[in-house]
């Protein structure tokens, strides 16, 4: 590549990286400059005193503790439901699948990472009406069917997060694992999970800011502008992008507008601090050793 062709590839992509933190830091700060002055106790608890809501003493109605309380627990089932079958899925496809079947499954996954989510909230609203039916008024939309339209939705990217971290590993530690005799299930489970795991885990991380973001398809499983904290898998739920969304569309005022900042920006704190965590988690398993 002669110098100048390397210069303008250099340039543009500078441009291009400065222009997208650029954004993200003019979004992120917008945010932080409009939601600030309405973050306060009042804002997540309203008129309780703080100790009584955290203890469930006393229901909180005009904060939005019942929304964060409803965004963990959504998030948490949501990734929960995806994460095994994610992780199975792309052990079969790295190392038991057929090249046919591979590649059946393959664009089943790829299509279905491209399904928007309220054709998936479509999905958990006929789930929901099969199991009102099924169930003779008993169960209905609520946490647990909102929670498996997001798991359908972060699925394919767990999928794929699992097959590239189990593929990456090279072949000098797949023919030492061979040479030690170890079967393809001790290969999997002893090696090869261990040292993808931090792969894994960033696709768990990604999942978590999806399933926290999306609203489209929780609007129609069970989600609701007031329903307190979430008390039963089959409950409704309040949830901190519901609203968001509620509040964008139906102020009344800058009052109610500065809240809608606010849990915005909550909502942004919430995020950080799951991928916080996961990250920890993520690079504390990529720095152990192994026991084997």
């Amino acid at each position: 590549m002669s110098r100048l062709k390397r210069a303008l590839l250099y340039g543009f992509a500078l441009m291009a990286t400065l222009a997208l933190l650029g954004g993200a830091g003019c979004f992120l700060g917008y945010i932080v400059l409009k939601g600030l002055p309405a973050l306060k106790v009042s804002l997540i608890f309203g008129d309780v005193p703080p100790w009584e809501a955290l203890t469930l003493a006393t229901r909180v109605f005009d904060g939005l503790f019942p929304a964060i309380c409803g965004t963990l627990c959504l998030v948490l089932l949501a990734v929960a439901l995806a994460l095994p079958a994610g992780v199975l899925t792309g052990i079969w496809l790295c190392h038991f699948g057929t090249p046919r079947a591979k590649a059946a499954l393959s664009l089943c996954i790829d299509t279905l990472a491209g399904v928007p989510s309220i054709v998936v909230g479509l999905f958990g609203f006929s789930f929901a009406v099969l199991l009102h039916k099924i169930s003779n008024g008993r169960l209905g939309p609520g946490l647990c069917v909102a929670a498996l339209s997001l798991a359908v939705l972060v699925l394919p990217g767990i999928v794929r997060n699992t097959q590239l971290a189990l593929a990456a590993i090279g072949p000098d530690t797949r023919r030492a694992v061979e040479a030690m005799g170890a079967t393809q299930v001790q290969a999997i489970y002893r090696v090869y999970l261990p040292m993808a795991a931090p792969g894994i885990f960033r696709g768990a991380i990604l999942a978590l800011g999806r399933c926290a973001e999306d609203t489209a398809a929780i609007m129609l499983t069970g989600v609701v502008a007031s329903a307190g904290v979430p008390y039963a898998l089959f409950g409704r739920f309040e949830a901190l992008s519901f609203t968001v969304f509620t509040i964008a569309s139906e102020y009344s005022g800058p009052e109610e507008l500065a809240r809608g900042y606010g849990a915005a920006l909550i909502l942004l704190l919430l995020c950080a601090g799951l991928f916080g965590l996961s990250a920890g988690i993520a690079k504390r398993l990529g720095t152990e050793p192994s026991n084997t």
